[in-house]
Formats: structure tokens, sequence, C-alpha cells
């Protein structure tokens, strides 16, 4: 439920081939921004280097008060709304969206994932078609500062790592000013309750209720 195959279609990300070097989505967070610098120079005519290490897909709209702090790739037919902070090391995929005041850092966005109003998403990874409701946010570093362990149940997995947010598979939505703690992994197709505090492994296909009881989707 929370290995790479498991959580990502890797065919809607430039990130695809360096993923596949990893078991576990949270170990390639270490290196989006050396990913980055790689990529950037192979992107061919179709992307503008707008500033140094800041590559710009023709298509997307960039608005004037957005800042893009590089090294940052935007995607084809993305948009980067009004005060958009992109702090570093952001990898953003086609047909996304980062809203108004929306902060990113350290981030691999696949294609067509909604960021759309007052989100903060540092450390993390979203998959292709996931959503961050309003005034949703990954927390990405633990109150007492230690290493970040993801807890599935009674299984408890050493991440070794400081900074981890939230991994999304695909098709995820997280209901309006939730928090998702440090080490929080949600499965393919789940949803988030609004105002929610989730924390450890969702399964796929699952909704988190606000009291962290989780429910089975059904199809009907």
């Amino acid at each position: 439920m929370y290995k790479i195959e498991e959580l990502f279609d890797l065919e809607h990300t430039l990130a695809a081939d360096y993923l596949r070097q990893f078991t576990y989505p949270w170990e390639a967070l270490k290196g989006i921004k050396d990913l980055i610098l790689e990529l950037g120079p192979t992107l061919g005519d179709e992307y503008e280097e707008v500033s140094e290490h800041v590559w710009v897909h023709k298509t997307a709209k960039v608005f004037p008060s957005a800042y893009l702090g590089a090294p940052v790739i935007i995607g084809p037919r993305t948009e980067v709304r009004h005060c958009a902070f992109i702090r570093s090391s952001a990898l953003v995929g086609a047909d996304c969206v980062v809203g108004n005041s929306v902060e990113l850092k350290n981030v691999i966005l696949f294609d067509n994932v909604q960021t759309p109003h007052y989100n903060y998403v540092g450390d993390s990874i979203l998959g292709y078609r996931s959503h961050m409701g309003a005034g949703s946010i990954t927390s990405n570093v633990k109150s007492d500062k230690k290493l970040v362990v993801v807890h599935n149940g009674t299984e408890q997995i050493e991440t070794g790592i400081k900074k981890f947010g939230a991994m999304l598979g695909n098709y995820v939505e997280v209901g309006c000013n939730s928090v998702l703690n440090p080490g929080t992994v949600i499965g393919q197709h789940s949803n988030i309750y609004p105002t929610s505090c989730v924390r450890g492994v969702v399964p796929e296909y699952s909704i988190w209720r606000d009291n962290g009881t989780l429910i089975e989707k059904r199809d009907d």
C-alpha cells in the first residue's frame, strides 16, 4: 500500500525513470533538486528557461505575482496563480494548478494535480489527479524534530529522514483544512474528510473520517 508501484501511475510524470530506482516514495525526496537540474537542460524547445534553472513550458501560465525559486520545472498547460510561492525543488507536471498563496517546496506533482487554494506542500509527492482541498497542508517536520516513522497499524517503517510530508496516490481527495502529519501515506482513490488530522497509512479505496475511522469505498 505504500510502495511506489502501488501508489503511482508513472506514465504521468517526468520523474518516472528516477522513481523506478526506489521501492518507497520517500526514498526519492533527497534527490529531487538534483533530478530537476539534470532534467531541465534536456527538455527541448517546448520549454523556456525563464531564469537560471527555472524551466517553464510555453503553454503554461504563470501569473506575474507568482514566485518561482530555482530549480523548478513547470509542465504543459499548468497554471501557477497569483501569489503562489514555489520555494525551490519543485517538479510540477502537466495540467496542474498551483493556486493563490500556495507554497511548494521539494515536491513532485504528477500530471493533473490540483493544489488550488492556500495549501502548503513540502517534502511530498502527489500522484496523478490528486487534489488538495482549500487550506489543507502537509506537515513535514515532527514537533520533536526526530526522524519520521511511517505507521501502518502495528508496523513501523523507519525512513531515516527528518523532513517528510505526505505521499498521495493517484486520485486521492483531501478535504478542506485537513492536516497530513509527517509520514502520511494515502493509497489510491481514497478520500479524506474535511478538517481531518491524518497520520500513518490510509489504504487505497478508503474514506478517512474526521475522527480517524476508516470506511471502505463501495462502487455504488
